[in-house]
């Protein structure tokens, strides 16, 4: 489902900046940030499951998992570093 929002214009700048220091696209930083506030991410939870050397979700994905992982760490970062 596509949603529209307005936004002023420094979050927006600020968005950007942070998307692509991120690597991501703005649309998928406000899903996970929009998923964070509702309860259904926690940054926490993808902390332990990287300490514990858990599986982080497609089996396919092991040629990939430098990159993912960094980019979960990243994103976890960003969560943490946002004021309550």
């Amino acid at each position: 489902m596509a949603v529209s929002v307005r936004l002023d214009p420094i979050i927006e700048a600020k968005l950007t900046q942070q998307a692509n220091l991120l690597g991501i696209t703005k649309s998928d930083f406000i899903k996970d940030a929009i998923e964070r506030v509702l309860g259904l991410k926690n940054p926490a939870e993808l902390l332990r499951e990287v300490r514990s050397g858990g599986k982080l979700g497609r089996r396919d994905a092991s040629a990939k998992v430098s990159r993912l992982v960094k980019s979960k760490l990243r994103k976890a970062n960003l969560r943490a570093q946002r004021p309550d």
